[in-house]
Order: C-alpha cells, then structure tokens, then sequence
C-alpha cells in the first residue's frame, strides 16, 4: 500500500511541475531571455550570454559600406563573440534597447527591437535587432540574431521616453477634445477595436462598439462632453509597448478621475480600457452613502 502511494505522488508531481512553469506567460519569458543577454554583456559573462543562445546559434549583420552598397557578414559559430564578451576589458559593453515587438506561435517568437550600443560613455553604433526564438526543454533561445549597424543617426532608445510621454499626452488630450468638438471619428477611433469604457454607472460596462452605439447620439450636436484633464501620471511598459495614466478631470459631475490603458498597435496607439469614476471627498462621504442607499452609514 505504501509503495502504490508512494507512485501516486510521483505521478502528481510529474504533473504538477510542467503545468506550474507553463503558467508564465511565454513573452514574459522571451523577454528575461533578451534581458540575459545584454547584462551578460554589461558583465561581461560570457557563460551568461551564452545561457540565452540555441547550441545551434547564427548570427549576422547588415549594412551599408563607404559606397552604400548593403553588405551582410554571417557566423555559423558564436565562439568569436562569446570570447570577445568574455576577454576582459576596461570599459562596460552597454546596448540599450527601446521597444520590443515581440510575436509568437506555438513553440517559435521572433523579437524586434531599436539599440543604440555604447563603448563606456561612448556611442558606438546603433540600429535594430531582429532575433528568432525557439522553445526547448530548457527555455526559449536565441537561433537566428541578426542586427543592422549605422553610426549615424542614433538616439538612445532610453532617452526617447519623455518623447513618447509627451506624444501619449497630445493623443489623450486629443481624444478628450473629440469629445468636446463631437469629432466621433478620432474619439472612437481612439479606441481599439475590442477595448472596454467604464462608466459612472454600476451597469455601464461596454465595449467599444457598445460604447459607440450609446454614445453616438451624443455626437449629432456640437459637443458631446466636454471634460477638461488635469493632474496626468504616465507609466510606460519596459518594452515600450503598453502605457497606463490617470488623470483627474473637470466635469459637469464635478471633479472625476479617469484611468487607462492604451497598447501600440500597428495602427498606432490606441486605448484599451478607460474608467471613468466620480469622486467623493472623504468628509462627505456620509452623505453621500446616504444618498445613495437611503440609510445612514454604519461603520464596520
């Protein structure tokens, strides 16, 4: 009896540890695999940088000569690389990635990214890489890295972030302003096709085409709504392609705070999910319970 439970826990637990790692979400895990390489670089850890390679690694490169003619060199190896990552030397090899494109299916992703790579405090060179990911029995690895290299035109992908809060700002001021003008076309289109507007309204939960269909009349005037954002915090993904905000907002209702998500497409940003709440000052609060239910507040 001992023995047969003793295989039965062997069995659960031959079960259990593949179902556990599979709940990481596989970009997650792309992504850790593109964060092990370039640290290993900053070390200088060849063994590192090695552990995010397939055995069966190719690498490149593309790019134009003096002529401008486009040139491409291949290594079927990455022992030459992996050596120069592993010799010492005095200064930190740092490449900077921006935004990370990456796409999936199955056991097969493939990664796009901008770079800018820096000798110490020196700008070397900068372009993109395009990097090709299989699943194994240990990970996801690298099998294809192939980058372009330019020594002109670079702009530190880390510094393009308060460009871009700046670019997210004038889109969400644009799309509050769609609202105001009853400009329709930007204001939904804003949206993604399947994003979610929360409204003030326990029952008011739609989806884009919901929301149009009830707000559509709203836009046959000259303004729709017209509330006026202030107080505006921006956070944006490590890779660049998801951003939240909240932000308060000057309204017929009074001071609301709104909150959202917006996601980069291939039709560019767009907002994913908005919510829309009215606040309450917490002195107020009493009354405002009242108000609503009908009964005096009791403290829990």
């Amino acid at each position: 009896m001992r023995i047969l439970y003793f295989f039965v826990i062997i069995l659960i637990m031959s079960v259990s540890v593949p179902t556990l790692h599979a709940q990481k979400p596989a970009k997650d895990a792309v992504m850790e695999v593109i964060q092990t390489l370039f640290d290993g670089m900053r070390k200088g850890d060849s063994t590192m940088v090695r552990s995010a390679f397939h055995p069966k690694i190719k690498m490149g490169t593309t790019f134009l000569d003096r002529n401008g003619k486009p040139q491409a060199q291949t290594e079927d190896s990455p022992r030459n690389f992996l050596e120069a990552v592993g010799k010492p030397h005095p200064q930190i090899w740092d490449e900077r990635i921006g935004a990370v494109d990456i796409r999936m299916d199955g056991s097969l992703a493939t990664a796009w990214m901008p770079y800018t790579f820096y000798i110490g405090d020196k700008l070397s060179h900068c372009g993109h890489n395009s990097m090709q990911f299989v699943e194994t029995d240990n990970g996801w690895k690298i099998l294809f890295l192939l980058d372009t290299r330019s020594r002109t035109n670079c702009d530190d992908p880390k510094n393009l972030l308060p460009t871009l809060k700046t670019s997210l700002n004038t889109f969400i001021d644009a799309w509050h302003r769609a609202a105001a003008t009853a400009d329709e076309n930007v204001f939904f289109g804003s949206m993604n096709a399947d994003g979610v507007y929360l409204g003030t309204d326990e029952t008011e939960r739609w989806t884009r085409p919901e929301f149009e269909a009830w707000g559509m009349k709203y836009f046959q005037g000259q303004t729709a709504w017209d509330f006026k954002p202030k107080n505006r915090h921006i956070m944006i993904s490590q890779d660049g392609r998801t951003a939240w905000w909240d932000e308060l907002l000057d309204t017929w209702m009074g001071v609301c705070r709104g909150s959202g998500v917006l996601v980069l497409t291939s039709e560019g940003w767009k907002i994913q999910h908005y919510n829309l709440a009215v606040t309450v000052p917490n002195d107020k609060i009493n009354g405002f319970i009242q108000l609503v239910t009908g009964k005096k507040p009791k403290r829990k």
